[in-house]
């Protein structure tokens, strides 16, 4: 016996609606998410902030940082804030290879 294919109409989400398919954000990765929507005036607080809540140095900080900014999940979660910390990392970027050319 065959069986009839159910029919796809706006109200079935397919495979790629489907919130399943992408990984969800981690705790930490929510908090961190969240911890750099807040604004800074001195670089050395942020730098002591990242140590208490996340119990790591300011480089495995910015290295989460920078994996979590690439993925999907993150841009889903928090587009603006994932958006504009892409954007500055791509300045920072053009900034140190501008420097190294001109050398």
């Amino acid at each position: 016996m065959i069986e009839a294919v159910p029919s796809i109409d706006e109200d079935t989400p397919t495979s790629s609606d489907d919130a399943s398919s992408e990984p969800a954000l981690s705790e930490r990765d929510a908090a961190v998410l969240d911890f750099e929507k807040q604004w800074w005036k001195y670089a050395g607080a942020k730098e002591q902030a990242v140590r208490e809540l996340f119990d790591l140095s300011a480089t495995q900080y910015y290295q989460v940082l920078n994996t979590l900014i690439d993925s999907p999940a993150a841009l889903e979660a928090e587009p603006m804030l994932v958006k504009r910390l892409r954007r500055m990392r791509a300045t920072r970027q053009r900034e140190r290879t501008q420097r190294r050319s001109q050398v």
